[in-house]
């Protein structure tokens, strides 16, 4: 057996830092270093023939408030994080209630909802998109019986329906974690007010109204500021399932950063737009967690 008095100091030390170093190294290399290496990038301006940088503090930046694609990137981004959040939040908190049970059997489907949470984002786009294809996507061939969708206008092929058809890919990924989230609030409320409510003659409709969403009003707004933060630098499926296309019909703010930091290499550039996306981050969740009163 190994004594207390055989180790090392810094093992048997009670001050916290020893014990937080390795997490604050880890935290400074892969998070602040980054920030600060791209907020460095996007002083210069760079020369795509001689592939030189110039220190122009303001030239990325002046560029990025009149570059009409970052705009419609903005659009294009809030309305993929609105849509989808909205889904999941509904599904979510839907399938909760159904799950929100001691019967025998749902203890083990509770379990599978979280199957869908183990599988890496690029591995799900590439699933729908199989699943999308025109020739023998069973999701594509189902539409197309049901005259919902014509073969010449393939899903992920067309402005009007390509940015649904990655909003379902991550829908179907991440309302599981939405459904944890809600079933974990449901299970810890009381149940005497709901008792209450039913003896005072309350319908199940008017005590999820008015008892379960005042309760768990907190619990919801958290997993709104967890996953809207999470969707709006959505990458992964845009670029396995439509590379931004057709056109620039799904291209996100994160995804424009990929394009021109990946395609036409101007990382000042790309690291500008990477950290605008990281301000108006900032900026919204700050702003609504003051607005929610959210406490951590």
């Amino acid at each position: 057996m190994i004594s207390r008095g055989s180790l090392p100091r810094w093992l048997t030390s009670e001050h916290p830092l020893p014990w937080l170093f390795p997490v604050t190294s880890l935290l400074v290399v892969f998070g602040l270093y980054p920030v600060l290496y791209s907020l460095w990038l996007s002083f210069y301006k760079r020369n795509p023939a001689t592939r030189k940088e110039k220190f122009l503090p303001s030239w990325n930046w002046n560029k990025l408030i009149s570059d009409d694609r970052v705009w419609d990137a903005v659009e294009i981004t809030l309305t993929y994080v609105v849509i989808a959040l909205v889904l999941q939040l509904v599904l979510g908190m839907l399938i909760a209630l159904l799950l929100d049970t001691d019967r025998k059997g749902f203890g083990v489907m509770r379990a599978l909802m979280t199957l869908p949470l183990v599988v890496p984002p690029a591995v799900t786009g590439m699933m729908f998109l199989l699943m999308y294809d025109s020739s023998f996507g069973v999701i594509s061939n189902s539409l197309y019986a049901l005259n919902l969708l014509s073969p010449s206008a393939p899903i992920l092929g067309t402005s009007s329906t390509a940015l649904w058809g990655v909003i379902v890919a991550d829908v179907w990924q991440w309302t599981p974690f939405m459904v944890l989230i809600m079933l974990a609030g449901l299970r810890a409320l009381p149940r005497e007010p709901f008792e209450a409510a039913s003896i005072d003659g309350a319908s199940g409709i008017q005590s999820f109204f008015y008892l379960t969403l005042p309760m768990m009003s907190k619990i919801i707004a958290l997993a709104i500021l967890i996953r809207g933060i999470d969707l709006f630098r959505i990458f992964d499926y845009v670029k396995v399932m439509t590379d931004s296309g057709p056109g620039t019909a799904t291209e996100t703010l994160t995804a424009y950063a990929g394009t021109v930091y990946f395609k036409t290499a101007n990382f000042p550039y790309a690291s500008t737009v990477a950290l605008a996306t990281l301000i108006v981050v900032l900026v919204v969740s700050s702003v609504f967690i003051k607005v929610f009163k959210i406490k951590f």
